[in-house]
């Protein structure tokens, strides 16, 4: 071989490379911008959830791990009849919402439907009542499971045009020396990536509103979906496919420029919105996503084509086989290494991994890993170098075990959609750690009382005390009393200390089961004005 042919045989080696690097520059862009967000979890409601109050608010408020937007407010009387909330106001964390009539006697449903900033509907509701609790509305629906169906096909087809389609066309691009071998393939990728973002936004909408499928067309349901992060997700999407269609056709120039920026394109697309994007802290998660994205486009996309070349023109097949075995170890490394630090922050306890839907999801996706790297390993160490000496044997062997790791690669794309549905352990941990409140009110006296986690467990109480008129209490001694009846547990009496701050508090406080115990305050005012208010509260469970 001459130094021409050498030189012409190893440039184009180091073409994708130069764009991997090209890639962690582009990171630092995405880590610029932002404050630290995680996913939503409800902090605290007013009324507090279970409160019993003597009569009807003025407003509500919800106050939330992160800013948020709401989409749907509703009022459930004790009837079961629904009143919208329709004026409300956003300051900081705290939703504020108008209450708008004079509500009746019994248990009210405060619902609430709010998009977090990772882009997700975060849905919930408190429950409260005036004068005296009554037998609690409905306020849950069904899920709707034609919605959850089509949103995880939606992404699917999403993944597919980001991963195979754009991914196959750097492929082409960059390691096949222009041939054309699996550009039907790439290209069939690239339109299903085409229909399922838009598709995939529509149901964002839908998905937000609670809404049925029939509704698929409504301008609301389009303007919910435009109000979320998710919406860059497939502005960015839809830029990387078509860009990566481009790249099909053209000269050699500019399909390589137009496929490594759409290559680009995936990275933005993942770290636009989405659970792992939105953790914190966000100059570390952001990159990662964007590197681990662009990662498994350039791996996945390689498949398909390469099997092709491979079965169709083994000989011409030669170069991008070498190139691709040259390049792809680094990526797999990159790929590794990102979605293990990716995994170690949203699970957060590895006891995680069986204790939630995203761990369980997570271990699945991990055994597919497992088996797809296993099976590439056994490629590019024993059936490479046969391959490009020729022996046939081998490519068809190779081919076989490729058309293998592309079905696997679909697999964990259909595990990674499902994550739609699963909140993260990160999140669970911040939505468990999250108070309980109730607000007791007599005549004589009133009380806030908090528990902070608000599960059983160690938890620490805070009390804010004031006289029925909503004057300054000072009082002499405060005492806390728990109690359980009808599981038998009596009593649970522990002094309250005053640290300055205008509260009462007990500290290290052992709630031992969840459920609902009676809280009640002994406020000693004199040395002969004992006074004892008493309230339900639920504990939750860890």
């Amino acid at each position: 071989m001459n130094a021409a042919q050498s030189s012409s045989t190893i440039r184009p080696h180091t073409g994708p490379l130069a764009w991997l690097a090209a890639v962690l520059v582009a990171m630092a862009v995405l880590a610029m911008p932002g404050r630290a967000f995680a996913h939503a979890a409800l902090v605290a409601t007013d009324p507090a959830d279970g409160t019993v109050l003597t009569q009807s608010p003025a407003q509500f408020s919800l106050t939330f791990s992160e800013p948020v937007s709401p989409l749907v407010l509703t009022l459930v009387r004790p009837d079961g009849s629904q009143l919208a909330l329709t004026s409300f106001r956003l300051k900081d964390q705290t939703v504020e919402i108008d209450n708008p009539e004079t509500l009746k006697s019994g248990t009210h449903v405060l619902s609430w439907r709010v998009v977090s900033v990772d882009g997700h509907p975060v849905a919930g509701s408190a429950l409260f009542s005036i004068g005296a609790p009554s037998a609690a509305p409905v306020a849950g629906e069904a899920v709707d499971w034609t919605l959850r169906a089509a949103i995880w096909a939606a992404r699917l087809l999403l993944y597919a045009g980001l991963f195979l389609g754009v991914g196959g066309a750097f492929a082409l691009a960059w390691l096949a020396e222009d041939r054309r071998c699996g550009q039907r393939f790439v290209a069939a990728a690239l339109l299903l990536g085409l229909v399922g973002a838009p598709l995939s936004l529509g149901l964002q909408g839908l998905d937000g509103l609670g809404a049925p499928l029939a509704r698929f067309a409504a301008p609301t349901v389009w303007k919910t979906a435009l109000e979320t992060s998710y919406v860059w997700t497939v502005l960015i999407g839809l830029i990387a496919l078509g860009l990566a269609l481009l790249s099909l056709a053209g000269p050699s120039g500019l399909r390589k420029l137009s496929a490594s920026a759409a290559l680009l394109g995936v990275g933005g697309a993942l770290a636009a919105s989405g659970h792992a994007s939105a953790a914190e802290p966000q100059w570390l998660t952001r990159p990662l996503v964007f590197l681990h994205g662009a990662a498994i486009a350039f791996w996945a996309g390689s498949l398909a084509p390469l099997g092709l070349a491979l079965r169709r023109e083994p000989a011409e097949a030669k170069v991008f086989l070498r190139r691709f075995s040259r390049a792809i170890l680094p990526v797999v490394i990159a790929l590794a290494a990102s979605g293990t630090v990716l995994a170690i922050i949203q699970v957060e306890q590895p006891a995680a991994l069986i204790n939630t839907s995203y761990g369980r999801l997570l271990l699945l996706k991990l055994a597919l890993l497992l088996f797809l790297f296993t099976l590439a390993a056994v490629n590019r160490w024993t059936l490479t170098a046969p391959a490009e000496a020729g022996d046939t044997e081998v490519q068809r062997r190779l081919v076989r075990s490729i058309g293998i790791e592309v079905a696997i690669v679909l697999a964990i794309f259909g595990v990674a959609a499902g994550w739609r549905f699963t909140p993260p352990p990160r999140a669970l941990a911040i939505a468990a750690a999250r108070p309980v409140s109730i607000h007791i009110h007599t005549l004589k006296a009133m009380a806030d009382l908090s528990i902070t986690p608000g599960h059983a467990g160690e938890v620490a109480a805070s009390m804010v005390i004031m006289t029925g008129d909503f004057g300054p209490l000072d009082a002499k001694e405060v005492t806390l009393v728990l109690s359980k009846p009808d599981s038998g547990i009596e009593p649970i009496k522990r002094p309250a200390t005053k640290p300055g701050d205008g509260t009462w508090r007990v500290d290290n406080l052992l709630i031992p089961i969840p459920g609902r115990w009676n809280a009640r305050l002994d406020i000693l005012v004199s040395d002969f004005d004992l006074v004892k208010v008493e309230a339900p509260i639920e504990i939750r469970g860890e």
